[in-house]
């Protein structure tokens, strides 16, 4: 069916992060032609997926576990170099080097079901975005957290003076030189900014909602399997994912230990409100602070896929491997259990290897020289 203004292809993906450009790499090696068999379309305004997005100061040499995308390893990279420069440029090369065309800056507003196929489109999928309308018959979604910066409420929260900002904000320590800062939040990133800011503030608090859980020792294969296994029951489930690293603890590091020594990383249960000039506890006791900075994560950016009506009761989007339970055309590649690097590239590979059996003969068959 052609329909004026909707273009036609096999599969959209969604997002051109580690998830989506593995999807895409193993869409074109199964024989799919870019731009015809199928489109990846991602918000960003140019390669590195979220990495683009990172602090000056998160330098390579600091990034804990990232893992090449398929078929072309990242070597050589300076380790003082920033994350955002080295990964955008390692995937930068690798969208030339195969051939993946992404569409960008591109925003997709929301995905559709083109009338149960009533309009003869076979049971398409519409996809509806800035740069117009896609008809598809299987989506692969990529879409990651970075966009969906999670922030909670407190009471008193906006008659703060200070100023606020979220992780997805931090500008680098330098931005909070001679200044009170409280850094809330349990995670890496919360870590990474607390010990950075230390060596410039006048004074910094950290608080958590729980207390922080430091793993000791390397975080082996066994481990790993075990916090994504976790992960994985709370999308079986249908309930909203929880991060692998949320469930790993934090590795303790020599600058850590260090940070621990001087006071710097002793956290303090969460405050109970803001004040105009920091933040109170129930117990009376408060602290002054110019800044606060929200280290409290992300959520899965999944909101255009809302009228698809793929969320349980639990308010998670249940997963079979890498399809929606509700939707076999739609995968989520980089959610929940596949949200680390290694996880999105295999992933990638389970939902291409399900589109294939999903759309049958129609397919192509000969593999792509990539």
């Amino acid at each position: 069916m052609n329909n004026p203004g909707v273009r036609e292809t096999e599969v959209v993906v969604i997002g051109a992060g580690q998830a989506g450009l593995s999807s895409a790499y193993h869409l074109r090696r199964t024989g799919y032609e870019p731009d015809r068999d199928f489109v990846v379309l991602d918000r960003s305004p140019r390669p590195g997926g979220a990495w683009q997005f990172r602090w000056p100061t998160l330098t390579y040499g600091k990034v804990h576990g990232m893992h090449a995308l398929p078929g072309m390893e990242l070597t050589g990279a300076d380790a003082s170099r920033p994350s955002s420069a080295v990964i955008g440029g390692y995937f930068a090369e690798y969208e030339r080097a195969f051939g993946l065309r992404v569409h960008r800056p591109v925003d997709v507003r929301a995905v559709r079901d083109a009338q149960d196929g009533r309009d003869g489109s076979n049971g398409r999928l519409t996809v509806e975005t800035s740069e117009g309308l896609w008809s598809a018959r299987a989506l692969i979604n990529a879409t990651g957290t970075w966009d969906r910066p999670f922030w909670p409420r407190y009471p008193g929260q906006s008659a703060f003076r200070g100023r606020q900002l979220h992780t997805a904000h931090y500008p680098g320590p330098q931005a909070f030189a001679g200044q009170r800062v409280v850094v809330v939040g349990g995670g890496t990133s919360a870590v990474q900014h607390l010990l950075e800011i230390a060596e410039v503030a006048a004074g910094t608090t950290w608080v958590t909602r729980r207390p922080p859980v430091f793993r000791e020792g390397p975080f082996d294969e066994e481990w790993g399997r075990a916090a994504v296994a976790r992960v994985e029951e709370r999308v079986r489930q249908g309930l909203p994912p929880q991060s692998v690293v949320s469930v790993t603890g934090l590795p303790m590091t020599e600058a850590m230990e260090r940070a621990r020594a001087a006071g710097v990383l002793v956290p303090r249960p969460v405050f109970d409100r803001v004040t105009p000039t920091g933040v109170a506890w129930a117990d009376g006791s408060t602290v002054d602070a110019d800044v606060i900075l929200w280290a409290t994560g992300f959520r899965a950016a999944v909101d255009h896929l809302a009228p698809l009506k793929l969320r349980e009761p639990g308010g998670g989007i249940r997963l079979e491997g890498t399809r929606a339970a509700r939707d076999p055309r739609v995968h989520l590649v980089g959610y929940g259990p596949s949200a680390s690097t290694i996880g999105a590239n295999r992933a990638g590979r389970a939902a291409v290897r399900e589109i294939r059996a999903l759309l049958g003969s129609s397919q192509p068959l000969v593999p792509a020289a990539v």
